[in-house]
């Protein structure tokens, strides 16, 4: 890390803590012993309907997604009330209001953008908006939908959704097979996918199959079951994705362009009823995920660690798991990005772990996926 570098996360991690009205809180817990740290978890804001998402604005404060539609911001150690102006959400079976990415130009733009259920012609599907954050942080403005999937059905599961924005200001983001397993081999359907488009909604000309026709100009990857987790590695631009199984064979994926990964023809585990799915684990022209779960965790979002908080982390992967209220720290190694283990934390101590992200400081930010919803910070017991 370059002397510049290290400037500049310790400005961000100042903005952060003055930001977040840190200063003197104590920790929710005594220290937790992991296997390379010592942490303490915080609880920073109780009483969240079902959060799904958090994301850090720059100059420290949080911006937090519900999925029954509202968007929050947290700050100075105080949670807003809903702010105005989000577009209108159908919260229907696991959809909702689902992820929100801050743009890289934020600071100039105010840019934001969303993920969300949108009822439509069939039913319901997932759709892509993009905002600006209005100065005093209390209203969306200039809303747009840039991107609605192709087929809406009465279906209630795997919308995905999570977004991921990649370093030349394009988006990466989910879409499940919306319950619908052959869906995910179709080339002309959304559904079971990892899309990228750019900004304003328009395809890059470097996609698979810029042209559309069989395989439809916004697909990246298929063969996806329900990708609830996507993260770009800021070191290297290695796009990362976590899917759920059926009853076992929950994916963590490298989505390369044009690639198949495998669903529902190939996969680790079994349908809910025992029996088995597709042909294997292994067939020609299907590609291998680099870890997966059998028993499944339920996964919701992905991180990778880069910062200067807990060097030992630097570069592994975490993972949010639903069913065993965990997080999950998979060490990669870093010459092959092989996982070479798995670490589990704060198994059934906060309820569903939806989502993770990497602070500015280093800490981790976490949500819990429950009625009563808990926003976290994660930092070293001796920091």
């Amino acid at each position: 890390m370059t002397h510049a570098s290290a400037l500049r996360m310790r400005f961000s991690g100042a903005l952060l803590t003055a930001a977040l009205g840190l200063t003197g809180i104590a920790a929710a817990d005594d220290p937790v012993p992991t296997k390379l740290a010592e942490i303490d978890v915080r609880v920073l804001a109780d009483g969240l309907d079902h959060p799904w998402a958090v994301e850090e604005l720059p100059g420290g404060a949080l911006i937090l997604t519900e999925r029954s539609g509202q968007i929050r911001i947290y700050e100075k150690g105080r949670l807003s009330e809903p702010i105005a102006g989000v577009p209108e959400v159908a919260e229907h079976g696991q959809g909702g209001l689902l992820d929100i990415a801050v743009s890289d130009d934020f600071p100039t733009s105010r840019r934001l953008f969303l993920s969300y259920t949108a009822e439509g012609p069939g039913g319901y599907g997932t759709a892509i908006a993009r905002a600006k954050l209005s100065q005093d942080n209390r209203a969306l403005t200039e809303v747009e939908e840039i991107f609605r999937m192709s087929r809406f059905t009465r279906k209630g599961q795997h919308f995905g959704s999570r977004i991921a924005v990649a370093p030349d200001g394009s988006l990466f983001f989910t879409i499940g097979d919306r319950g619908e397993g052959d869906r995910a081999q179709d080339t002309a359907d959304h559904a079971g996918a990892v899309l990228r488009i750019n900004p304003d909604g328009s395809v890059p000309a470097d996609n698979p199959h810029p042209t559309g026709g069989a395989w439809l100009a916004e697909i990246w990857s298929k063969g996806h079951r329900n990708p609830q987790g996507a993260a770009i590695d800021p070191a290297t631009g290695t796009l990362y994705t976590v899917e759920h199984g059926a009853r076992g064979g929950d994916e963590v994926n490298r989505p390369e362009a044009g690639r198949n990964y495998g669903w529902p023809v190939i996969a680790y585990g079994r349908h809910y009823s025992g029996g088995e799915i597709g042909i294997g684990t292994t067939a020609e022209g299907y590609e291998q995920p680099i870890h997966y779960w059998d028993p499944s965790i339920a996964p919701g979002g992905i991180a990778v660690y880069r910062g200067a908080m807990f060097p030992e982390w630097d570069g592994d992967l975490f993972v949010a798991a639903l069913k065993f209220r965990l997080l999950v720290r998979l060490d990669l190694d870093p010459e092959t990005g092989e996982v070479m283990g798995e670490e589990r934390m704060l198994k059934g101590d906060y309820g569903r772990i939806r989502d993770v992200k990497v602070a500015s400081d280093g800490s981790l930010l976490l949500v819990t996926d429950e009625s009563d919803g808990q926003l976290l910070r994660i930092s070293r017991a001796d920091d």
